[in-house]
């Protein structure tokens, strides 16, 4: 059995210093999931978002701008999230099949914010919003 004792660094040449430099820098922005977007301040009262035809029956919006998903579970019926994922910050990325879904690490959230999957410790923030004539708004 042959042991190797570890070589001092002014035995490494200026190269592997460098690349061993250089990968480590590298693996301290390494991640998972398709970019990392930090989500935005939230938008101000009074702020118009969206119409309720804009938001799908059975689906919602991401008004990544405004911080804000929009979804309608039931026709007619209109709920306001903050777009800023529990888990890390990240702004989630789409609504597709009933449900919210955070790319960076896999969350997952109910067109009523409650955490489906992934790593996500808590629900969506819930954002209060008025609808009058179609038109939704920041209450």
């Amino acid at each position: 059995m042959s042991t190797h004792p570890l070589l001092p660094v002014a035995a490494l040449g200026r190269r592997a210093l460098l690349c061993g430099a250089a990968c480590a820098a590298l693996a301290g922005c390494a991640g998972y999931g398709p970019g990392r977007a930090v989500a935005a301040a939230p938008a101000p009262t009074g702020t118009p978002l969206a119409t309720v035809a804009d938001v799908p029956v059975g689906g919602g919006i991401i008004l990544a701008a405004q911080d804000v998903v929009l979804t309608q579970p039931e026709a007619g019926t209109i709920r306001a999230f903050s777009a800023t994922c529990t888990h890390q910050g990240c702004v989630v990325a789409d609504v597709t099949d009933g449900t919210i879904h955070c790319t960076c690490h896999g969350s997952s959230f109910a067109l009523d914010g409650t955490v489906t999957g992934g790593p996500a410790p808590t629900p969506l923030p819930e954002r209060a919003v008025t609808v009058t004539d179609g038109a939704i708004t920041l209450a």
